[in-house]
């Protein structure tokens, strides 16, 4: 296995991420039926995600568009 390349689940969550969603709940619902993870798992597998150079490598448009939202969050606290 290539320890520089992310698995599939890394894969299918930086997937999501790249997807609309029409409405409210709409990707709480992909999370579950798609990924078969709680969304607070998602999310902490996301987060860890954008600090990983690895994710950074396979898709740059996707982890520098969330870390500038990650980090405007962060600010606003």
């Amino acid at each position: 296995m290539d320890e520089e390349r992310l698995d599939r689940r890394e894969q299918d969550i930086l997937a999501l991420e790249r997807r609309g969603f029409p409405g409210p709940g709409a990707k709480e619902r992909a999370i579950c039926e798609e990924l078969g993870l709680a969304p607070v798992r998602y999310y902490q597998l996301l987060n860890a995600l954008l600090d990983d150079p690895r994710a950074l490598a396979h898709d740059p448009l996707t982890v520098n568009r969330l870390r500038r939202v990650r980090e405007a969050r962060r600010a606003q606290r």
